[in-house]
């Protein structure tokens, strides 16, 4: 039993086969440079990789370049027993507080949100109108947006109009949702509990935390859009919002350069030059005032979400790191956990700094709080999910 997981971007298509009982990745692989005079398509399978260098004129093309490529490399879809096709989505809105299996209806309700995800729902999008031609099992969507669906209205809430705020549905909606489910259930499944009071720390080139109480988000960094929270490669995270106004009338930036600027020239970038955290530690660590001052200001962004959503909990069991940064830079783990050694927190300097693939605990038997590295994988993620609802 398998689900071929896809992720459409405005111009590319990532895509997984994964067997959602155990986790297995069968097949993987990515169409890129769609539309442009030069497109390339890789496909790997059983430790081999094969490469296309050919134009890929849409997504149509892709995706069917992407069946020929299973059927004469491998594995055989149909003898994959594929049961469903997964599509990452990014923007749910208030329609989805789960994955939802994807026909004419639901297919407008994505279309209808692209205001509040201008970037990311057009493109998926095209990856779901061809993937309902070409296969003939369910197509499900699985909303990034669903697990933060249901936070208490203290958290989801923006203190503006009401009424502007419901007729252009203002809110909190969160991101990486994919991924914080996982690693919150994988907690309570590590820990033998579903108990818990978690803060999950997604730190990526996009990075997000949540605080999770007995399985059920209560609140997390991202709001409206992925730009507000934490401190990212790109993204300025929290920002007072009136650097908009200000930069419009002093500096004369229009709405689509001041998004450009928040979105995609600031966050370590911004400070650095450089939105690679393994770049900004090399840079510290050869004396950077600039790389040493802006790794301060994003371990003080994250210290103040661990603080407050420990006191927005009632307190705090279990502290967990994943994703890129998360699950790889010991040295960042190392600036936090330092941070918060007044509170109890202690961890094993030899294990904080071990490289693995495997979830693992880095706390110390008489820590205040446990604290784990547990590697995400949102393609398992959204191939459960879409299981659960077919």
């Amino acid at each position: 039993m398998t689900v071929l997981v896809i992720n459409s971007g405005s111009s590319s298509i990532k895509y997984q086969l994964v067997n959602p009982e155990t986790g297995e990745s069968i097949a993987s692989g990515l169409v890129e440079r769609i539309g442009e005079p030069e497109g390339h398509i890789e496909h790997n399978y059983n430790g081999t990789t094969t490469d296309i260098n050919e134009p890929v004129p849409d997504h149509g093309v892709g995706l069917r370049e992407v069946i020929r490529l299973f059927n004469e490399v491998g594995p055989n879809l149909d003898e994959a027993g594929i049961k469903a096709v997964g599509h990452r989505v990014v923007q749910g809105g208030k329609h989805f507080d789960k994955a939802a299996v994807i026909d004419d209806r639901v297919e407008g309700l994505i279309e209808e949100l692209i205001p509040l995800g201008p970037l990311h729902n057009p493109a998926h999008l095209k990856g779901i109108k061809v993937a309902r031609e070409l296969f003939d099992v369910p197509n499900v969507a699985v909303f990034d947006t669903a697990f933060f669906q249901h936070l208490p209205a203290e958290a989801a809430t923006y203190a503006i109009d009401r009424e502007v705020a419901d007729k252009y549905q203002i809110r909190r909606y969160g991101a990486h949702g994919t991924s914080h489910q996982f690693i919150s259930r994988k907690v309570t499944e590590i820990l033998g509990r579903d108990d818990l009071k978690q803060i999950v720390l997604h730190l990526g080139n996009g990075a997000s935390v949540s605080a999770v109480v007995n399985g059920e988000a209560v609140d997390t960094s991202m709001g409206l859009t992925p730009l507000e929270g934490l401190v990212m490669g790109t993204r300025t995270g929290d920002i007072d919002p009136a650097a908009v106004f200000h930069l419009a009338r002093q500096a004369g930036m229009s709405i689509d350069e001041l998004d450009t600027l928040f979105n995609k020239q600031s966050g370590l970038k911004g400070l650095t030059g450089s939105n690679d955290m393994r770049s900004v530690w090399e840079m510290a660590h050869a004396g950077n005032e600039n790389a040493i001052e802006a790794l301060e200001v994003y371990i003080h962004r994250l210290l103040k979400y661990v603080g407050s959503y420990t006191a927005v909990m009632g307190g705090l069991d279990v502290l967990t790191f994943t994703a890129g940064v998360g699950e790889n830079s010991w040295e960042t783990r190392k600036m936090l956990l330092d941070r918060l050694a007044p509170f109890g927190v202690k961890y094993d300097a030899d294990k904080n700094m071990v490289r693995s693939k495997e979830p693992r605990e880095i706390s110390t038997s008489d820590s205040a709080v446990t604290v784990l590295v547990v590697p995400t994988n949102e393609e398992l993620s959204i191939a459960q999910q879409a299981m659960e609802v077919i």
